[in-house]
């Protein structure tokens, strides 16, 4: 991370949203939601806001707080009762703001802020930090690597517990050295504090403290971390992943959406799922409250069985879950299958990222307490206090909050041709309605670039973009599996790729008639084929779960069209594998249909002016009389009765009204501006 310019003159609290967000965007102090900061003068203290990501905060994401009242605070005494305390302490620590019309909620660690003697205050948890704080003998190293420069605290309750131990440990800290202020604070399973007059000497001692860790640490190695490695070959570990992915999308399913899932087979993934003695180091339990926040308390463990039925596989995997669920009162966020890798499970993909990196930091820092000398998990009773404690659900509740809403929302498509024109405004709405689009083309670097793009304006993660020959069956499967790796499986197959070779019975080539008939017809049926594997194992996991296949036909799937019989023979055919896998594929929850839409005339299909069909038509002499492209134009938008072409606007109310409609399959929709009417 680029370490940020900080100007002459510059309001404290400006350089301490730009301190914040330096390390709160990088991954290696600071993942989720978690970590604080602070600034303070005399008399007012501004600290984060509980939720707010340190990453993208703002100065408005800070709260003033009384400090006058702070010192009040420190001095009152509260029940032995951690929920009655923890009450009372939250009520009694929001009266300290400065400005409580504003509803802000202080971050629960504000009285350590106000405790911490220099002006800017951060408070992070990198993985280096916590193989010593989650280590049984942390403090002993502690003591060997900083001396007196650093203050340790052990094992207490955040919120005042940790102020009252910090405020004790300070005053201890400066009877024993004479200095009014350490280099940091180790705190036992919950990370460090560094502080400074300034954000330069913050970095410093930051920096200090992770090169002396790294110094004495040495390098860790993962793939000896837990034991001797075994890992299923390629080819089973890829067969496993697309069934458990869908499955698990299913049977974690708290309502109609379906989770997103997300694998992971990084470094630290491989190394606890791979591992011999990976099972027991995952079932011994969190090590930080952020990993109980979000992640929850316990991985679920899941054996492999080679060869096993899809029907078997999904029937043992419910089991699985439902003890899991019995045993921990919660559904799983991490799933880690053996000889595999990890799933992390979430209601949209920021979610199941964040479950995935919090594992996954958290392995890292298993491997390294285990080299220290051994894990030092936490214990049941704080467990349980933070799995049932209010400040951690709201500070959960609020940094997650931000899901998009709309028709799609939470569904993932794949779009086949979704590089440019039509296929690109399809999955361009689909996103914006709060879905995920798997952008799907032969035109790889577009797809990528689109996808992109669809991301910088909506969200990281919204769009992925695939490379696919739809007329290759082992491409179609190659796309159909990074789908599952990266959302666990679909909702909805919009088979939008086609091509057009206009040309007479009599002159058109062979080749152009087998190109046009691989992509429209040969592609719809390969795509559908891939597809139905997945889709089936969302079924047999969620039995009153629907999903689509939707082909984009067309009007000329309907009724034939002159001097074009190539493309309309692949779309006519296309009607009829709808209505033939719409009754096949109906036992396992897969509606399919076809919508066929009229001349889409702003595409490049129609628009291009190389290869467009207008190019095409006007070159082939369909429209007699013609001169220009112009008049191929005006010829074509005459023959709706509404008089214009067929817009993304149009077929995107199809394609929502096809998802939606829980009662219709086999069929073929036209949308049409009345051009084709059916009988």
């Amino acid at each position: 991370m680029q370490w940020p310019k900080f100007e002459t003159g510059e309001a404290p609290l400006e350089q301490l949203v730009k301190l914040s967000r330096f390390y709160g965007s990088d991954p290696a102090f600071v993942l989720a939601g978690g970590g604080n900061t602070s600034y303070k003068d005399e008399g007012t203290l501004w600290v984060k806001g509980s939720g707010s990501p340190l990453s993208s905060i703002c100065a408005e994401g800070f709260v003033q707080m009384d400090r006058p009242k702070l010192d009040e605070l420190l001095l009152r005494t509260f029940p032995d009762d951690r929920m009655q305390r923890e009450d009372q302490y939250k009520m009694h620590v929001m009266a300290c703001r400065s400005f409580p019309e504003k509803a802000q909620r202080p971050s629960v660690e504000a009285t350590l802020h106000h405790l911490v003697p220099r002006k800017f205050v951060v408070h992070t948890h990198p993985a280096q930090v916590n193989m010593v704080t989650c280590c049984v003998k942390g403090e002993e190293i502690c003591r060997d690597v900083f001396g007196d420069a650093i203050v340790w605290i052990g094992s207490v309750d955040p919120g005042f517990p940790l102020a009252k131990e910090l405020q004790k440990q300070l005053a201890a800290y400066r009877t024993r050295t004479g200095r009014d202020c350490p280099r940091g604070v180790l705190m036992q399973n919950h990370g460090l504090v560094v502080c400074g007059d300034t954000p330069e000497q913050v970095k410093a001692d930051a920096d200090w403290v992770m090169a002396s860790l790294t110094k004495h640490l040495g390098e860790v190695d993962l793939t000896a971390a837990f034991g001797s490695m075994s890992r299923l070959d390629a080819t089973e570990a890829r067969r496993q992943i697309n069934m458990i992915g869908p499955a698990l999308r299913g049977l974690c399913a708290t309502g109609e959406n379906l989770k997103i899932v997300a694998f992971e087979d990084s470094e630290a993934a491989v190394a606890i799922a791979c591992g011999a003695e990976g099972k027991s180091v995952a079932a011994g339990g969190p090590l930080s409250p952020d990993q109980i926040v979000y992640c929850k308390s316990f991985p679920l463990w899941f054996e492999t069985r080679t060869g096993e039925t899809p029907a078997d596989l999904v029937q043992r995997l419910r089991e699985s879950v439902q003890s899991h669920e019995k045993a921990t009162k919660a559904l799983p966020s991490v799933v880690l299958v053996q000889g595999v890798g990890l799933f992390g499970i979430g209601d949209d993909l920021g979610a199941a990222n964040t479950s995935s990196a919090m594992y996954l930091d958290a392995v890292k820092v298993m491997a390294g307490a285990r080299k220290l000398g051994g894990i030092r998990y936490l214990q049941p009773d704080f467990r349980e206090f933070i799995e049932n404690w209010e400040v951690e659900s709201y500070r959960k509740k609020v940094s997650l909050a931000s899901r998009a809403a709309g028709r799609a929302n939470g569904k993932v498509a794949i779009v086949t041709g979704a590089a440019q024109g039509f296929g690109l405004e399809i999955s361009q709405q689909f996103v914006a309605q709060g879905g995920y689009v798997v952008l799907a083309d032969m035109n790889a670097d577009g797809a990528k670039n689109a996808a992109a793009e669809l991301c910088a304006k909506q969200g990281s993660g919204r769009a992925i973009g695939l490379a696919v020959n739809v007329a290759d069956g082992n491409s179609v499967e190659e796309m159909m599996h990074q789908v599952v790796r990266a959302y666990g499986g679909f909702d909805v197959l919009i088979s939008n790729a086609g091509v057009l070779k206009a040309g007479s019975v009599k002159t058109q080539s062979e080749k152009d008639f087998d190109f046009v008939t691989s992509v429209n017809y040969k592609g719809f049926f390969l795509c559908t084929q891939k597809a139905s594997h997945i889709l089936a194992m969302q079924r047999l996991a969620k039995s009153d779960y629907w999903s689509d296949i939707i082909q984009i036909n067309s009007k000329s799937g309907l009724r034939g069209s002159n001097k074009n019989g190539a493309y309309a023979g692949g779309k006519f055919g296309s009607i009829g594998l709808v209505e033939s896998f719409a009754l096949e594929l109906v036992e396992d929850g897969i509606k399919v249909n076809a919508i066929c839409p009229g001349n889409f005339y702003d595409g490049p299909l129609w628009s291009d002016p190389k290869n467009g069909l207008f190019v095409q038509y006007l070159n082939a002499g369909k429209v007699p009389g013609a001169k220009t492209i112009a008049d191929v134009r005006r010829h074509y938008e005459a023959q709706a009765p509404i008089r214009r072409g067929c817009t993304t606007a149009d077929v995107m109310k199809a394609v929502y009204y096809l998802i939606d409609q829980k009662y219709e399959t086999g069929q073929a929709l036209p949308v049409t501006g009345g051009q084709v009417m059916l009988k």
